[in-house]
């Protein structure tokens, strides 16, 4: 089968396309015919062995998966071969077969095409965690959400709106942010050329109710900065480049509550908020919610495809498609 591989740590660019041997069923597991995987920030982390945990090389690439289920392996009940699923795995997604745990795999709710199927559960299930498992979001409340035109930025966006928040989205240009208004979102900045902290305040009041943040460097400590007393903040990860330092003080005077949220252990710890997560965006793609896809790739072009993820210029999520 043909798959996208890391033979050595680097840049999108060092990323191959190569024959390697299908994957075995294994007892307990499930092997899908991958139709599309989607690019994720971390994919670039882990090419460049820059996450918080290292895939040692070679490794196929690519955390989010669509397919069919192409075998089943013992002890696996309630799927059958055919069956449209979507799933997620620390890697393997960017080829041709996949073989991960059935519990890594859910039906793909009604609605959803397989390549938006791609892209929807790894920031769909973010966006929802950061939100309301660690947000503790109410309706009515005011989101700040940064590195909103991302895929998982733009998930959250439209999560909050459909929850009820007052979506106040930042990104990095005025076209990005109109799509992040056609997403629910009540208000945007443009952290290039507005002053972040101030912006908030100005149209908060009273400063952020919630704060979501997978972008950090320079950007978290004036969104820290305008979070109301009381209000929360909850990061995602560190897209920005540099893992930000808070000065406890502001935690401290302004009784901000700050948490951290890493969707794939969340999953696997919190099994019943991510049974409520999963129900709730069912019901949301059932209402019409669907991922924002930017740029769909062919297998064979999977290092373009990466490099779009990393200049950060889209809106929304890339996706990579496997031909056969």
């Amino acid at each position: 089968m043909r798959a996208a591989r890391c033979e050595a740590y680097g840049a999108p660019a060092d990323i191959v396309v190569r024959d390697i041997p299908a994957p075995a069923v294994l007892a307990g597991h499930v092997v899908v015919d991958v139709e599309a995987a989607a690019v994720n920030f971390t994919d670039l982390l882990f090419i460049a062995d820059r996450y918080q945990v290292s895939v040692p090389v070679p490794f196929t690439p690519g955390s989010e998966f669509a397919g069919r289920v192409a075998g089943i392996g013992e002890g696996v009940e309630g799927i059958a071969v055919g069956d449209p699923v979507f799933g997620s795995a620390v890697s393997g997604a960017m080829a041709q077969q996949i073989v991960v745990p059935a519990q890594a795999l859910a039906p793909i709710p009604p609605g959803l095409s397989m390549t938006e199927a791609a892209g929807f559960r790894v920031a769909s299930m973010t966006g929802y965690h950061a939100l309301v498992t660690a947000g503790e979001l109410r309706s009515g409340e005011w989101v700040v959400v940064l590195g909103a035109a991302g895929g998982v930025g733009s998930a959250t966006v439209d999560i909050a709106a459909r929850l009820g928040a007052r979506v106040i989205a930042v990104a990095s240009s005025p076209e990005r942010l109109a799509v992040c208004k056609e997403l629910g979102a009540e208000a945007g900045i443009d952290y290039t050329a507005e002053d972040l902290k101030q912006c908030i305040k100005e149209i908060t009041g009273e400063g952020a109710d919630l704060v979501i943040d997978p972008v950090g460097d320079r950007w978290a400590e004036p969104a820290l900065r305008a979070v109301r007393w009381g209000g929360r903040f909850v990061t995602l990860g560190f897209a920005g480049g540099e893992i930000p330092r808070i000065p406890l003080n502001l935690v401290l005077l302004k009784n901000v509550t700050v948490r951290g949220m890493e969707v794939r252990t969340w999953n696997t710890r919190l099994p019943e908020a991510t049974a409520h997560a999963r129900a709730d965006l069912a019901r949301m793609v059932a209402d019409g919610m669907r991922p924002v896809v930017a740029e769909v790739h062919d297998l064979e072009d999977v290092a373009l495809a990466l490099q779009r993820v990393a200049d950060r210029t889209l809106t929304g999520k890339v996706i990579v498609r496997m031909a056969r």
